[in-house]
């Protein structure tokens, strides 16, 4: 099979994640002031954000870890034509148990399952401690980290992942607490609205239910709109205002 013919994968996405150009800005602002010598980013997808703060820091360089190639190479092109390639490395590889050498400044947005094996709600300290290891004295973490805005309900629960479970998150409160347990200072607390969330569950579904509504009788059509579809109803009946997402600035103790 073509591969042209095939449905296209995240095209409509700047952001694998709800985050917004001006909070995107925003908050490479206030990274860039600190002037990081070292970028580091972990699950880092196609690595927007960490190319971003590159160009805010003339000089500074980055390494970006992940596990999907495509990904990967897309970030590796993105870095090609933005004149950044001799700035920054993607490596497809695991970064659970990594070896690295700390950074002046680590990025993991939305990819805490990435730095262990531990299972929810377990995964959320183990990826602070991991976190606290990587960073250097100085340095800043931005974790990118899901919440519970609210309690969800046993239907709520049903529609969404497989298994998913009341206690699998903390609510922000708990979430900040754990981060202090675990050796850092909140420096900047925020999370992401409505708006980042409806633009990037709509970003991410984009490309396959158009491709849908042109390939209905294609051979991978039946299979593709059964996983859309089971994602759509997921958000929507599921997680849509009940799940956050906090973006932490978080500064090392000590």
């Amino acid at each position: 099979m073509d591969e042209k013919d095939l449905p296209p994968r995240l095209t409509r996405l700047t952001f694998h994640g709800p985050l917004s150009e001006a909070r995107a800005a925003r908050i490479i602002g206030r990274l860039a002031s600190a002037t990081p010598s070292t970028v580091l980013d972990i699950g880092c997808g196609w690595g927007e954000l960490m190319l971003r703060t590159l160009e805010a820091v003339p000089g500074a360089t980055g390494l970006g870890i992940d596990l999907n190639g495509a990904d990967i190479a897309r970030g590796r092109e993105n870095a090609e034509g933005r004149a950044l390639a001799d700035r920054v490395k993607f490596v497809e590889e695991s970064a659970a148990g990594t070896t690295l050498d700390p950074a002046d400044l680590v990025l993991c947005l939305g990819a805490s399952h990435a730095l262990s094996d531990a299972q929810p709600p377990e995964h959320t300290t183990a990826a602070l401690h991991a976190l606290r290891r990587l960073v250097r004295p100085g340095g800043r973490v931005l974790l990118g980290e899901s919440f519970w805005q609210r309690v969800p309900t046993p239907a709520e629960l049903d529609a969404m992942w497989p298994d998913a479970r009341a206690d699998e998150f903390p609510d922000l409160s708990g979430l900040v607490d754990l981060a202090v347990e675990c050796g850092f200072r909140p420096a900047w607390i925020e999370t992401a609205n409505n708006d980042e969330w409806e633009e990037f569950e709509s970003g991410y579904q984009s490309d396959v239910e158009e491709w849908l509504a042109a390939h209905h009788d294609h051979p991978l059509a039946d299979e593709t709109r059964e996983r859309v579809d089971r994602h759509r109803a997921s958000w929507l009946k599921g997680y849509r205002e009940v799940l956050g997402l906090a973006y932490l600035t978080l500064v090392p103790v000590g």
